[in-house]
């Protein structure tokens, strides 16, 4: 059984993001809680109420259904960072001249599921 959070549209790059996701696909969920609350990333606070959140979708399951997921067992299958639009925003420069900034965002998706 396998359960689901999603996070649309954080104001972070999807590369920033990338490198803390990577840290914990494949761990278990108090590992990786664990790794979450002590990194010094941007993006850990986020994803670590992402995984949360999907620990807590795991219990209302677990409340509604007769499926019993184990929520101690519980393991980080996937972890998915993708690109979200993107602001542009405008820097004045010398002479009358602009350079446009990217200002990216991401799109975080979290599935959990037994070991």
């Amino acid at each position: 059984m396998e359960v689901r959070a999603s996070l649309k549209g954080y104001r972070i790059s999807a590369f920033k993001a990338r490198l803390v996701a990577n840290q914990i696909r494949g761990k278990g969920v108090e590992d990786a809680l664990n790794l979450l609350t002590l990194s010094s990333k941007k993006a850990s606070e986020p994803i670590e109420k992402l995984v949360r959140s999907a620990v807590a979708n795991a219990e209302q399951k677990n409340d509604n259904d007769s499926a019993g997921i184990d929520i101690d067992n519980l393991v980080v299958r996937t972890i998915t960072v993708d690109e979200g639009p993107s602001m542009w925003r405008i820097r004045p420069r010398a002479q009358g001249r602009a350079n446009w900034i990217q200002k990216r965002s991401s799109h975080i998706n979290v599935v959990l599921a037994d070991q």
